[in-house]
């Protein structure tokens, strides 16, 4: 085919997916994929074991896409339809597949196991179908061609159709097309609000090229900006997503903490380490989801010393050492108590640089003067203690998380204002 610029489907199938019982990770991963070889997904879908209902999704995607990849429904057992449904839309019938056949009783003589009827039966292929073998498990996959589409049809199991898809329907599609190079670059922002960002910004996007595109990717606190650029020198193309980045950068550079797939805390971790510097943790109303952030990045043990879940004021004041004077004029939810958590923390575990958070997360316990999603957060350093008041939602996981961000990026500031790093 000499489409250069090649659309893609991705279906789903199975009532699992539609009731929630498990979570359908296959889509992001083969629309990453896709995009790696130049093809662009369009849709995509997730369709439950009813034959109709494939059958109508294949005929609506075949309208809008040149590659059609289908995930699920071709295990052993009854509710599996996919390959009778293909029959029906190609108008064939199965038959059992040599290959196939040799290849599962392979697969299950090593692991001395019987096969059954229903095993074998995954040998049955539709006859029009060019087969792919599936080094992996036991449900092959399936290539067809209908009125100028692909439609592969994979495993839905994740490690089966991951290995199925690299090393055999990639490079089956990188050779069928002739594609332009897709490539994305990501600005990673904190502390600015998707709409207000729009509005920074509005004169820069609106003087794009037309070959790169701009999405805004928001997620607790932070937005994601990224650059697509379609084109057919990969360097030329990285050379124009970095000089777009590079004008963007004076508007909106105060808010931008990395690039591509940075996480707000692995440039902590970095920063960290340049500057040769610890940081411990009190938290009470994220009751330990800072900590976890923090440690969650490999190598984190150079530079965390610790936390301190202090939930109860009996902790706060046994423990951190913040006054009892404070909790009785300010209260736990307070400026002063989160002040005296981050320094109480510092000089307890000894560090560098201390966080602490203090608030209501709801869904109850708020009141007209502090209403739920009222947080109180501060990063002590040697010298000085940095605060800062958070008004947030009505939802106890929203707020946890969004609290998490906002003192991670707190004391991303701290440590960048107080050139550890440059001294060091």
């Amino acid at each position: 085919m000499t489409i250069s610029s090649p659309t893609a489907e991705v279906l789903t199938i199975g009532d699992e997916i539609l009731f929630g019982q498990i979570t359908d990770t296959n889509t992001q991963w083969i629309g990453t994929q896709l995009t790696d070889i130049g093809i662009r997904p369009v849709r995509k879908t997730s369709v439950g074991d009813n034959k109709q209902d494939i059958l109508n999704a294949f005929k609506e995607a075949s309208q809008r896409a040149n590659v059609v990849i289908v995930t699920g429904g071709l295990g052993p057992t009854r509710d599996d339809i996919t390959k009778h449904t293909f029959c029906k839309y190609f108008g064939t019938e199965l038959e059992i597949n040599q290959e196939a056949l040799a290849l599962i009783t392979e697969f299950f003589a090593k692991r001395g196991r019987v096969m059954t009827e229903l095993n074998i039966q995954q040998a049955a292929l539709p006859k029009n179908c060019t087969y792919i073998p599936n080094l992996w498990g036991t449900a092959p996959g399936m290539w067809f061609e209908k009125d100028d589409v692909i439609y592969v049809s994979l495993p839905g199991v994740p490690y089966e159709m991951k290995s199925l898809m690299e090393f055999e329907i990639l490079p089956r599609l990188k050779n069928r097309f002739s594609t332009q190079i897709i490539q994305h670059k990501s600005i990673r922002t904190i502390g600015i609000g998707e709409s207000f960002l729009a509005e920074k910004i509005a004169p820069w996007e609106d003087a794009l090229p037309a070959h790169i595109k701009l999405a805004y990717l928001p997620h607790f606190g932070q937005v994601r900006l990224r650059l697509t650029g379609t084109g057919t020198d990969q360097a030329l193309l990285d050379e124009q997503l970095q000089e777009q980045v590079s004008l963007v950068l004076p508007i909106i550079g105060e808010h931008v903490f990395g690039f591509d797939a940075d996480e707000l805390e692995t440039v902590i971790g970095t920063l960290l380490v340049n500057s040769q510097a610890t940081v411990g943790t009190a938290e009470s109303c994220t009751g330990g989801f800072v900590a976890n952030q923090i440690t969650g990045v490999p190598g984190s043990s150079k530079y965390y010393e610790g936390s301190v879940v202090s939930y109860s004021n009996e902790v706060k004041m046994n423990v951190l050492g913040v006054s009892r004077d404070t909790l009785e004029a300010f209260g736990a939810v307070s400026e002063q108590t989160a002040r005296e958590m981050a320094e109480g923390v510092r000089r307890l575990l000894n560090t560098t640089f201390a966080i602490s958070t203090t608030g209501i997360a709801g869904p109850d316990g708020g009141t007209a003067e502090k209403p739920v999603g009222t947080v109180w957060i501060a990063c002590a350093t040697p010298d000085e203690t940095f605060t800062q008041l958070l008004t947030l939602r009505n939802n106890r996981k929203i707020n946890i998380e969004l609290t998490s961000s906002y003192a991670l990026n707190l004391l991303r500031k701290t440590i960048l204002s107080s050139n550890l790093a440059e001294k060091n």
